[in-house]
């Protein structure tokens, strides 16, 4: 068996899983080897994403765990027998993994929600927005990284333009809205992107005004992509080391709750649309 040098995220994402179920059964790594006819080095590789699995072998062990959840076996099924290699794997080795982690993340999504206080979010940013964003970084980008970034930010946008569009819902604040990473002309530039892009039935925007009492939600910035069933849902916050991927149910379910309750204070997507008009305008 040829291990892997360098899973993906959603490799480990599938490892991680198999080995949840493993553990609420109560087995141990050499008990589960024992069912599947195999070392329990193997199981460990396999519960590290450092190895696959067949769907014979990935339903076998589900039925050792005594999962009676079918939709979320097939979505196991799925994601151990997928082959894709998607756009991103261009930039493999050449940016960071976590880069590539959530394009692919995107990629598989079966929606996308996203609350931003101080940046647009990146599928919504234009190429100027970008540039500038990854610019200011301590210390500087070589230029071919910087520009190899903006690329894989400005790629990203497809899961907003193929032929069936993920469904994005995007909370943001005024302050984001109001500063201006670049020039004048660009900042214009990047509400009129908005503009045209929440035209969209797919990709709703919702703004929190400035003077909106009582808000205390500004670090409530994340990602959250639904996944084809709600256990394999997946939360990404940024954090000073880089993008950190949550999954755990408690955790999901407290991110669930956190984007509704941000939601709900917003602006309605008109009314939203109006503000932004306006900033617009004032450019």
């Amino acid at each position: 068996m040829v291990l892997r040098a360098e899973p993906t995220g959603r490799q480990l994402r599938l490892a991680a899983e198999l080995r949840r179920l493993r553990e609420a059964a109560g087995l141990s790594a050499r008990e589960a080897a024992a069912l599947l006819g195999v070392s329990a080095p193997q199981i460990s590789q396999i519960e590290a994403g450092l190895a696959g699995l067949s769907e014979k072998r990935l339903r076998r062990l589900a039925a050792h765990y005594a999962c009676a959840d079918e939709a979320f076996v097939d979505a196991l099924v799925t994601m151990a027998t997928d082959r894709t290699r998607g756009w991103w794997e261009e930039y493999r080795g050449r940016l960071p993994t976590r880069f590539l982690d959530l394009a692919e993340l995107e990629h598989h999504a079966t929606l996308l929600r996203e609350v931003q206080s101080l940046y647009i979010p990146g599928p919504l940013q234009t190429e100027e927005y970008a540039r500038a964003v990854f610019a200011y970084r301590v210390p500087e980008l070589p230029h071919e990284e910087l520009e190899a970034r903006v690329r894989h930010r400005m790629q990203r946008k497809v899961v907003l333009e193929r032929a069936i569009p993920t469904p994005y819902e995007v909370v943001v604040h005024e302050a984001a809205l109001r500063i201006m990473v670049n020039d004048r002309a660009a900042a214009r530039a990047q509400l009129a992107h908005l503009l045209d892009v929440s035209a969209a039935e797919h990709v709703t925007i919702r703004v929190i005004p400035f003077n909106l009492e009582g808000f205390a939600g500004a670090g409530s910035a994340m990602t959250y992509a639904g996944g084809p069933v709600s256990k394999l849902d997946t939360v990404v916050r940024d954090g000073p080391h880089g993008a950190a991927f949550i999954d755990s149910d408690a955790q999901l379910a407290a991110f669930r709750a956190l984007f509704h309750k941000v939601e709900a204070v917003s602006l309605a997507p008109g009314r939203s649309r109006d503000v932004i008009g306006k900033l617009a305008k004032e450019l």
